[in-house]
């Protein structure tokens, strides 16, 4: 493990976690083509009426992996724009993203747990707190909801995936027993 736990717990969550995002719109294109449909219209899927669409709960989950990253190290991160229409062009996304993210060595969070942050919300709000309950409180629960999320909406619309799926990020540590 890396000696750097903020950088093991962002970096090392949020890589893998959207390579097994990825993988999960692979099975769901797969799955619609299957049934002689457009993949593509998942990406347009909702669970309800009043719930982002499968395209934002990607474009959410990515940059709450990016902007958290940058916030944490203290930088800027990139923009990306919400443009997304296609299965192939959020992997895309969930590609650049990771890209990015590997750019982050464990020394640029050597501050990160004791950084203040004041994180600007909606109706003048913001939450302001240290860089470890930022990453524990915020990030990672608001990651980790879009992620599932995007799982959700496609397993609503008979996408044949399970929890062996969205884990399969934590495959490395899955064995027989001695």
């Amino acid at each position: 493990m890396s000696t750097n736990v903020m950088h093991e717990m962002s970096i090392g969550t949020f890589a893998p976690t959207l390579g097994t995002l990825s993988n999960l719109l692979d099975k769901g294109a797969e799955h619609m083509r299957d049934e002689k449909r457009d993949p593509d219209t998942l990406v347009t899927a909702r669970l309800a009426p009043d719930m982002f669409a499968l395209a934002k709960q990607v474009q959410i989950a990515c940059d709450f992996a990016k902007n958290s990253t940058a916030i944490l190290a203290g930088k800027t991160a990139p923009s990306f724009e919400d443009k997304e229409k296609t299965i192939a062009e959020l992997k895309d996304r969930i590609a650049r993203t990771v890209k990015y993210l590997e750019t982050f060595a464990a020394s640029a969070f050597d501050a990160a747990a004791d950084r203040q942050i004041k994180y600007p919300l909606q109706d003048e709000l913001a939450l302001e707190m240290n860089g470890f309950q930022f990453l524990r409180d915020w990030t990672l629960p608001n990651f980790y909801f879009h992620v599932v999320t995007a799982y959700d909406i496609m397993r609503h619309n008979g996408v044949t995936i399970g929890k062996r799926d969205y884990m399969a990020h934590i495959g490395y540590a899955i064995r027989q027993p001695a």
